[in-house]
């Protein structure tokens, strides 16, 4: 019982690279221009989508679930860490820290699952066009989103409970900038290994086969673009999954190589690093390479952009 008592503190000190101050506002400027631009990008993501009739479309609804998602995402993390670094202190309370790590793993989880939605859609897009109206109708992409949600918020709830209730024994240093898994598994004062096992096998279920499903579906895509006669054609096909790719690439390979990577003290700031990129970075790009790489939300942003300053053409 007393265990159990000390193993909840009532805050944890989360060390960042506290032994670097140096480091502190060069960090504290990347992390606060990052968060800006990942709420400006997003935030126009959703407002073009939802204001411009030509992108009410089953794809441009998904990739409004995922900027929704990547403005939580940040959110549940950012704030707490540009506090941390201007204070000596660098604590979070133990709700708070219960809440981040259930918000931040809850979203990770939801865009595995998007993302391989995501692919779905462009795979019915190209290969099966004809029935695309009928197979991608709008009660099946909010089933889609739907499921992509549920199933990542129930993923939160077992990974959590597993993570929290293992003993502390009073050890409150997360050496991390966030509540993540495997940065408190390491506060554990008992044998972690089945619990450690248990997580990897949910990891490669969430992880691995997304994505091998994502490698499927752009086989499949890559054979009907290349079949197509128009090099017009085979250019717009390509440039609409091609920010798609670039995305599944920049989100699952940093999540993979942060879950699925064998522990190694060695490795400690690299795995920092790697969870600030897919946490902080990835969201910031998405929208940017969604955008810069798609002449219709190019053409909405400019039309929304018109709409405020009165500009008529």
């Amino acid at each position: 019982m007393n265990l159990a008592n000390e193993s909840i503190p009532e805050e944890f000190i989360l060390l960042g690279f506290s032994d670097r101050p140096w480091l502190e506002l060069p960090l504290f400027v990347v992390f606060l221009v990052s968060y800006i631009l990942t709420i400006f990008g997003n935030m126009m993501i959703i407002l073009v989508s939802r204001l411009d009739s030509k992108l009410h479309t089953p794809m441009y609804f998904f990739l409004t679930n995922l900027s929704l998602l990547d403005l939580c995402y940040t959110t549940s993390t950012v704030p707490q860490m540009l506090i941390n670094i201007c204070s000596a202190q660098k604590v979070i309370s133990y709700g708070g820290c219960v809440a981040q790590l259930f918000i931040f793993l809850a979203l990770g989880c939801t865009e595995c699952f998007l993302l391989g939605v995501m692919s779905f859609d462009r795979f019915v897009a190209i290969c099966r066009p004809l029935y695309y109206a009928v197979i991608m109708h709008q009660r099946r992409c909010l089933q889609l989103a739907a499921a992509c949600w549920i199933s990542g918020f129930s993923n939160s709830v077992l990974q959590s409970t597993w993570t929290l209730q293992m003993p502390r024994c009073g050890h409150n240093k997360v050496d991390h900038f966030l509540c993540e898994i495997p940065a408190l598994l390491k506060l554990s004062c008992v044998d972690t290994t089945i619990i450690e096992a248990e997580l990897f096998f949910v990891s490669i279920v969430f992880l691995l086969i997304p994505v091998t499903l994502i490698l499927i579906s752009y086989t499949f895509i890559v054979q009907a673009v290349l079949r197509i006669r128009s090099a017009e054609g085979r250019r717009k096909a390509f440039g609409t999954c091609g920010s798609h790719l670039i995305v599944v690439v920049l989100f699952y390979g940093t999540a993979i190589y942060m879950y699925l990577q064998p522990p190694s003290p060695a490795s400690k700031d690299r795995g920092k690093m790697v969870s600030l990129f897919y946490g902080l970075i990835t969201p910031m790009l998405n929208p940017l390479i969604y955008t810069l790489r798609n002449k219709e939300v190019k053409g909405a942003v400019k039309r929304l952009m018109a709409r405020v300053f009165l500009v008529t053409k």
